[in-house]
């Protein structure tokens, strides 16, 4: 190619290169190192084309070309819809694409019809994505979680599409309303809590910001469990999220992978390491679409399903009639995805979860791994891996990504131990949840060496490294300090140092004792006492002995940290609230702090504006915009805080007022409909909804209006109006089908609502309400509803929460204590705003202690309290293990290890102080206003763009 084609003007570090040819251009500034320049065309007067060249070294996956760009232009064009062309599309799947006979167009059916209509228009913007990430090579992030909590995705996706005006019509054309069809929708069950909404959150934001990501996870067949509410407590049933299939999903026969479980490792005569023999298994890809706001971007959430080859069906014994036994290897491969979290409790139960983890994990980084030889073409180069790829740990489920990756790279791809070791750290990241002992996850050691025999091979390796680096760090000079810092710090738990170390780490001989000869015979004249003092009594001699004999030593189980294994394999730590995050640092992970001190960040959660105010609470977003003047605040929550200004505006406190009636009116056809209890919409609505667990206190929670409800039926009706605002105290959330404790206290909280509910001298003064089978739908109606929120965990505990976000960002006023993301949602609301009480995190060690010791004064309040539930006024049931766990000072289940009674006696205080507040409600109006004002902080795009800044290192593509 001739250079006179060429020419060029420079300004700074940037060129401008002109050429009449637009296709030799490109190949020309492609040879002058295509990694390292960004294209963007300037102008194209008299057939020259221009573009302006930047080193870009830095940022290669911003690189653009102006063919592709063009290319997906014409992609994302394609789909234009009216009501008239969307009612078209609606018929069409209807009769076309049935899962229901043709003969009515039910509500069913239309949401089916709807479903698939909407799908049509996220796949056209999907493949233009993808197909523009893959020509671009963009770096791009890869979420990987055992819990994605969706919730309905119609109304999401058409408000995020811009086109539920059209599809409203349409649907009104055809004889339905969209939020009627809206509702035939069943609730994804990929998920239980927090962590799973965060997720989905955080896949609301990537496709809204235009970050080049994908999310993965399980598609399980029945998630966690269906709840009912009995009068025996909770009950579980199989979900049944799936029985009329799942029209947003879209299978990829021709994206699966193998799983091996079991079997052995070899070395083959190359010296390497084959995993052989064990049991073989299929993943199979199911892709969501996840669309953006407002943008044509639309991300992926990439669901495994497993099952096993039909070759694995034993033909000849199912014709024998030993269908059991013929089916068994399709059965164990199916049952990995039936159900999220299966309890743990047998052996069986524990080898489930892992192979779930492994499952996630193995086919993620397969997939991963293949994605990135793809785009590499026919020159992958390893060490740049990392610079395409950045894996997030979603807590420490898939924690063995890190030996898989090794795995991977090591036996399947020829690298050694040092590059393999060196990618692997580069790329992968660690979000911890919790500082709960039970959820920094330990596996027993014996399990996953018959389970995952290579992997056990790889992480004692990194265990072997991990020592080298502590006995480097810390020298062997000082054994104490040493020896309680291998046992901090390795992955593998009460296992022996390897050999290559015992001639490094020399315990210290102990001196040795001489004994005086008199102390001696003193010692044989009591054995000869004892011995006499054994035969008067007939008990055959020297059985003080014989006992000790017996006595059997229980070695501890070795076990395999996984926490501490996301630590050292990942090159970031994160946590996800101020508080904890400072936890993590100062007491979970603390060694590892001190030595690796730049791994450890803090990225508080956010929570998605657009599906938590903008379409699950139209009434309050279209007040927001009308007196910030801009829409504008769905995408840039900061505009919230603009609100502040009009927080006494009398004319706004009255539609801020009319607007949470609207939404409680719903709230009590929804209580009506699922529990058959009538409550009054003047009344507070008072709401905790979260995983029932004992830190999360909802105990507490009832043990205080069971208290209000004493002290109301010890006065008279005209005292108990005057003293006491009326509330509907409302509990939603599931309890682990094995957490005995939990189940407890559901169990407890509607036997006080039956009682309660039903006394007439009470009435309509308060009502106690547990809301079945809460979900993403439930919380959608409750949360736009409430006025008082319950966050009141033992200080410490709560790593963030998410909810505390929802409702703040809907008005709410939170009561709680100084934990969690609550502490820095007091510090933008505003201390007056925001209901506080309870012991705070650096002190409850302290008063564990306290309590141990003996020197803990319960309040006669709480006594008072807990004599009247044992006294059977809410029915015959025993609540003796429920009311002992916060009785003694020390023992398991006991001792009140969460400081329910501790924190009582503020927390009705506080509970009073919340009543004087509701009862001048401009004042409780102004507070919900600041509340909306103050959470603009808490959107998850503020959240992922620290992600993706500061552990990804990827930046938007923006599409054109």
């Amino acid at each position: 190619m001739a250079a006179s084609q060429f020419s060029a003007t420079r300004s700074g570090p940037e060129a401008v290169w002109h050429c009449k040819s637009q296709s030799k251009l490109i190949d020309f500034c492609s040879r002058k190192n295509k990694s390292k320049l960004l294209f963007t065309r300037t102008s194209n007067r008299r057939r020259s084309f221009s573009f302006s060249v930047k080193n870009v070294l830095d940022k290669p996956h911003e690189l653009k070309d102006p063919i592709i760009e063009q290319d997906a232009a014409s992609a994302f064009s394609s789909f234009t819809p009216d009501a008239a062309s969307i009612a078209s599309s609606i018929k069409y799947h209807a009769e076309f694409t049935p899962l229901f006979s043709p003969e009515q167009f039910e509500l069913p059916k239309a949401f089916y019809a709807t479903a698939q209509s909407v799908r049509d228009a996220l796949i056209v913007n999907w493949n233009a994505t993808n197909n523009y990430y893959e020509k671009l090579n963009a770096k791009q992030a890869y979420y990987l979680s055992m819990e994605f909590l969706q919730g309905r995705a119609l109304l999401n996706a058409v408000g995020n599409l811009e086109l539920d005006g059209a599809y409203a019509e349409a649907l009104s054309k055809l004889g339905h309303k969209l939020e009627n069809v809206a509702n035939q929708e069943p609730d994804a069950a990929l998920g239980n809590g927090g962590l799973g909404r965060l997720a989905s959150c955080f896949l609301d934001s990537l496709a809204t910001l235009n970050y080049p990501a994908w999310g993965y996870g399980l598609r399980y067949k029945y998630g966690l469990f269906k709840q009912r509410i009995t009068k025996d407590g909770q009950e579980e049933v199989a979900e049944d999220w799936l029985e009329m299939g799942n029209p947003w999903e879209i299978v990829r026969n021709d994206v699966s992978y193998p799983i091996k479980f079991y079997g052995k490792v070899v070395t083959g005569s190359d010296g390497k390491r084959h995993w052989i023999g064990g049991e073989d298994i299929d993943a199979v890809a199911y892709d969501v679409p996840i669309p953006g706001y407002k943008t044509k971007t639309t991300v992926n959430l990439r669901l495994w399903s497993t099952k096993a080859s039909s070759q694995d069906l034993d033909l000849y014994a199912f014709n024998s009639g030993e269908h059991t036994k013929a089916s068994e290897a399709l059965a164990n491969a199916e049952k990995i995805c039936y159900i999220l979290y299966p309890g743990d409790e047998s052996m069986e139960g524990k080898a489930l979860r892992l192979k779930q983890q492994y499952t996630l994990c193995s086919a993620s980084l397969q997939d991963i791994v293949a994605r990135f030889e793809r785009r590499s073409g026919a020159n992958v180069k390893w060490q740049e891996f990392p610079e395409k790829v950045a894996v997030q740990m979603n807590d420490t489920h898939p924690t063995l990504c890190i030996p898989e990756l090794m795995r991977i790279l090591i036996d399947l791809k020829g690298l050694d131990w040092k590059e393999a070791w060196n990618i692997t750290q580069r790329t992968v990241a660690y979000t911890n949840h919790t500082v709960l002992p039970e959820a920094l996850e330990k596996w027993s050691l014996e399990l996953m060496e018959k389970l995952l025999p290579r992997h056990v091979q790889i992480i004692e390796m990194i265990d072997e490294e991990l020592i080298q680096t502590i006995i480097s760090e810390y020298h062997t000079a000082d054994y104490d300090l040493l020896d309680k810092k291998l046992k901090e710090m390795r992955i593998l738990e009460n296992v022996d140092l390897p050999a290559k170390f015992a001639d490094l780490i020399v315990k210290p001989k102990k001196s040795s004792i001489t004994v005086p000869s008199e102390e001696i015979e003193d010692s044989k004249e009591e054995d000869e006492s004892a011995d006499e003092s054994a035969d008067e009594e007939n008990v055959p001699v020297k059985k003080h002995e014989e006992e000790k004999q017996k006595k059997v030593v229980v070695e501890p189980p070795k076990l395999v940290r996984m926490a501490n294994l996301c630590v050292v394999g990942g090159h970031a730590v994160n946590g996800v609230a101020e508080i904890h995050s400072e936890i993590v640092k100062d007491e979970v992970f603390n060694s590892f702090y001190k030595l690796w001190p730049n791994k450890f960040q803090n990225k508080t959660n956010g929570v998605t504006p657009r599906r938590w105010i903008r379409f699950c609470n139209p009434d309050l977003s279209n007040i927001i915009t009308k007196w910030i003047g801009t829409e504008d605040w769905v995408l840039n929550t900061e505009k919230l805080a603009e609100l502040r200004k009009f927080a006494d505006n009398q004319d706004l406190q009255t539609q801020w007022r009319e607007a949470k009636r609207n939404n409680k009116l719903k709230v009590v056809s929804l209580i009506k409909e699922r529990t058959g209890y009538s409550v009054n919409p003047d009344a507070m609505f008072d709401i905790q909804v979260k995983r029932i667990h004992e830190y999360k206190r909802q105990l507490m929670n009832i043990m205080g209006i069971v208290y209000r409800y004493k002290k109301m039926k010890e006065m008279s009706a005209s005292e108990r109006k005057s003293k006491f605002v009326p509330r509907v105290c409302m509990f939603g959330g599931k309890a682990f089908a094995t957490y005995v404790q939990a189940k407890r206290i559901v169990k407890f909280i509607t036997d006080v609502g039956a009682t309660v509910n039903c006394d007439p001298s009470i009435g309509d003064l308060l009502k106690v309400v547990f809301v079945p089978d809460y979900n993403v739908s439930v919380a959608e109606q409750l949360i736009p509803a409430s006025e008082l929120s319950q966050h009141i965990s033992t200080a410490g505990m709560e790593a963030s929460g998410t909810s505390n976000m929802k409702f703040a960002m809907n008005g709410c006023i939170l009561i709680g204590t100084l934990d969690g993301a609550n502490v820095e949602i007091r510090e933008e609301v505003g201390e007056d705003n925001f209901f506080l009480f309870g012991a705070e995190a650096h002190e409850i060690a302290g008063l564990r202690k306290e309590r141990a010791e003996g020197k803990f004064v319960p309040d006669p309040r709480f006594e008072e309290v807990k004599e009247f539930v044992k006294s059977g006024v809410f029915g015959s049931d025993n609540y003796d293990e429920l009311i002992g766990s916060l009785e003694g000072n020390e023992g398991f289940g006991r001792a009140d290890y969460f400081l329910v009674g501790k924190d009582f006696p503020s927390y009705i205080e506080c509970q009073e102080k919340v009543d004087e507040a509701y009862r001048d409600q401009q004042r409780w109006t102004r507070m919900s206003i600041l509340n909306t004002a103050g959470s603009y902080k808490f959107s998850s795009d503020r959240t992922i763009h620290e992600y993706a800044n500061d552990i990804w290192n990827i930046n938007p593509v923006e599409l054109p």
